[in-house]
């Protein structure tokens, strides 16, 4: 055990927790004011029902003793036999805090989803399909990245989550947004975030908090945190910037909410190779993300599906950049552990990156499409259209966000 990976790790954790708020934060700003606290409401929920599930059996099926490289077991049911003594995933942190630390991922994962449903889903409906998204598709795709399941076997590198959580929600998110359908007066009405500094706070939280969700995941106080750290730093910067200037340079204006979504696409994008690649390829992963993830956001009208919160444009788009990212710029020499990737002659494992990309992502439209249809029929995914024009805040919680 050492004490300092443990303190190192407990911050970590607690930073990562705040990123759910912060998320709450960032897309409560960017709904209509009649349906912020609706929004908030489902990031915020996610801090409890996960936990719950979590203890109950979800680190069991992820990180349990593997079946067939798909699922964990159920060795870890209410987390018997997770101690404070060293486990099997760290020689120098309680075994019970790499649990919570990795609890903190699975309760933002189906969070970042709810943006792509906003102000139309019902509150019983977002719950349930939390749970079973979480139980059907997060825990085994976790167990595959990270658990002992067949993509880590392949030897595919998700430093933080790039697959686990971005790519994994991305996918998730285009389906619920095809299959809930689009918000009423999608495209005919004016929808403009009703309070872009919350906005704005959101994301310097998430930010913040991604410090502990990328440096944490070395699990350790030493030099590949300190490099997880910079390259999360430089890539955000990145992102926004080359958002800013790609808007500019199309709409003529380069925008607040447009430096928030660049940050939010750089964090995204450096996330699968925070710990795998240098500061100079950092940089262009995250000029890169601004410019495609903004490019996937315009796109969406086109293509005539409303994804409310731009989850499918920036997490999914991203991440999906990101794990290509990781196989081309990855380099032994700044990790040891992890692998060579295109550009340093290993064409092997941008291939790995590619099947751990793509296998997360049909898996995910499948079972999220299933699990939706299954909502549906039990107790209906969507508000009535009543509700959706008075407003969620009232209709699901009888509650108002701003009082004048």
């Amino acid at each position: 055990m050492n004490s300092g990976d443990t303190a190192f790790m407990l911050v970590a954790t607690a930073m990562v927790m705040l990123m759910t708020p912060g998320l709450a934060l960032f897309y409560g700003g960017l709904v209509r004011s009649k349906n912020v606290l609706s929004t908030t409401m489902q990031s915020f929920f996610c801090l409890g029902i996960i936990s719950i599930v979590w203890v109950v059996y979800g680190y069991s099926l992820s990180f349990g003793p593997d079946i067939g490289g798909f699922i964990g077991g159920l060795k870890y049911l209410g987390l018997k036999g997770v101690t404070t003594g060293i486990g099997p995933y760290s020689d120098t942190i309680p075994d019970l805090l790499f649990c919570a630390f990795q609890l903190m991922f699975a309760i933002i994962t189906p969070a970042l989803i709810t943006g792509a449903y906003a102000e139309r889903m019902k509150f019983t409906a977002f719950a349930l399909f939390t749970v079973l998204w979480s139980t059907l598709v997060y825990f085994p795709v976790c167990h595959w990245v990270w658990g002992g399941g067949w993509l880590g076997a392949m030897g595919a590198l998700d430093f933080a989550g790039g697959t686990v959580i971005h790519i994994n929600s991305g996918a998730a998110a285009l389906v619920c947004a095809i299959v809930i359908g689009k918000r009423k007066g999608w495209g005919r009405e004016a929808m403009h975030p009703h309070n872009l500094p919350m906005t704005i706070l959101g994301a310097g939280v998430l930010w913040f908090g991604w410090f502990g969700f990328n440096a944490g995941s070395a699990l350790s106080a030493g030099p590949i945190a300190a490099l997880a750290l910079f390259t999360t730093q430089v890539a955000t910067g990145a992102g926004a910037l080359s958002w800013v200037l790609a808007e500019w340079k199309i709409q003529g204006r380069p925008t607040t909410l447009g430096a928030a979504s660049g940050a939010v696409a750089g964090l995204v994008a450096i996330t699968p190779g925070a710990g795998f690649v240098g500061p100079l390829a950092a940089i262009v992963i995250g000029l890169v993300a601004g410019v495609i993830c903004y490019l996937a956001v315009l796109m969406k009208s086109r293509l005539g599906y409303d994804d409310a919160l731009d989850v499918v444009g920036v997490h999914g788009v991203g991440g999906l950049w990101g794990a290509l990212a990781t196989g081309l710029f990855a380099s032994l020499a700044w990790n040891p552990d992890g692998a060579d990737g295109l550009f340093y002659g290993n064409a092997h494992q941008f291939v790995v990156q590619a099947i751990g990309a793509g296998a997360a992502i049909a898996y995910s439209i499948v079972l999220t499409f299933v699990i939706l249809k299954v909502v549906d029929l039990v107790i209906g995914l969507r508000a009535s259209l009543e509700d959706e024009v008075q407003g969620l805040d009232v209709t699901e919680h009888k509650e108002v966000g701003y009082t004048f």
